[in-house]
């Protein structure tokens, strides 16, 4: 019996350590990623100064940047939970703590269409992903208005991220929060549309709103990137927006409300910007809605 019971407590034992050393690789795995230097020196864009530039980059960094970067764009803790961590947006105008008073074009460019800050590193939970695809246009003027900031000094402090959420973001429970490892950033981009109502211009716009992050590369929903999400809707026609007319998405824009789905975004694109994306979700192929 007492060789038994050797013979179980040497296995637990082992089982153990191994436990253990997966889990410390899991948790290196991580930081590794956290840490890794990415090399890249970004493309020229040229960033404007007239007016209408600037206003153009108004428009689209009211309309993508400011949930997260606070109405003025001085930064805000998107996130903290003593288990997770914290997540934070940084202060993105030109006072005290704030990006705009130490990025160069080259920084802003590699930050917003690469997701890597200055320093090489990959960006934690910046949707550099979608905006690759800004064209070189639309990122000029971004940068421009950004760029013409008024200064706020507030710092909202660094990014931490627990060993637990480590473990999770490793085995996956969590979404890639690393957009620089999930862009090709050797890709061609886009070539700019005409921002008028069409289903080019609203293939342009899906893209940039990064609409296929949640809904699925074919538009046919499915698990939620946030585990705590609901499931995803298709929203082709075959799914969600079967029966739907264009009134009806447009008041949907203008009327709904949810944590999940970034509707106060929506209502900020002009109402040709909202035809045009209805004009192409139209146009996407039916799909079966993927299993939840």
């Amino acid at each position: 019996m007492r060789k038994v019971l050797k013979w179980i407590g040497i296995v637990l034992g082992a089982l153990i350590g191994m436990l253990l050393f997966i889990v410390a690789g899991l948790y290196l795995s991580v930081s590794l990623r956290m840490n890794r230097t990415y090399n890249l020196q970004p493309e020229v864009v040229n960033i404007p100064s007239d007016p209408e530039s600037v206003q153009l980059g108004e428009h689209w960094v009211n309309m993508m940047c400011t949930e997260c970067h606070g109405e003025d764009l001085s930064g805000n803790v998107t996130f903290e939970d003593p288990a997770i961590g914290r997540i934070v947006a940084h202060n993105l105008t030109a006072g005290e703590a704030g990006a705009g008073s130490t990025y160069t074009d080259a920084d802003w460019v590699r930050a917003i269409r690469h997701g890597i800050g200055p320093e090489g590193k990959a960006l934690f939970v910046m949707p550099s992903e979608a905006y690759y695809y800004f064209n070189d246009h639309d990122l000029g003027a971004i940068i421009a208005y950004l760029k013409s900031l008024p200064a706020v000094d507030n710092d909202p402090g660094e990014i931490s991220v627990t060993p637990m959420a480590r473990l999770l973001v490793a085995v996956g429970a969590f979404v890639n929060p690393f957009a620089a490892e999930r862009i090709d950033h050797s890709a061609p981009r886009p070539p700019a549309p005409e921002p008028v109502v069409s289903s080019e211009y609203g293939q342009y716009l899906v893209r940039v709103t990064g609409c296929q992050s949640c809904h699925g590369p074919d538009f046919g929903g499915g698990k939620h990137p946030d585990p705590n999400g609901p499931p995803v809707p298709n929203i082709t026609t075959a799914g969600g927006l079967a029966g739907w007319s264009q009134g009806d998405f447009m008041t949907a824009v203008e009327t709904r409300q949810s944590e999940f789905m970034p509707w106060e975004s929506l209502r900020k694109m002009t109402d040709d910007g909202l035809k045009a994306i209805w004009l192409y979700l139209q146009s996407v192929p039916p799909k079966e809605s993927a299993k939840q």
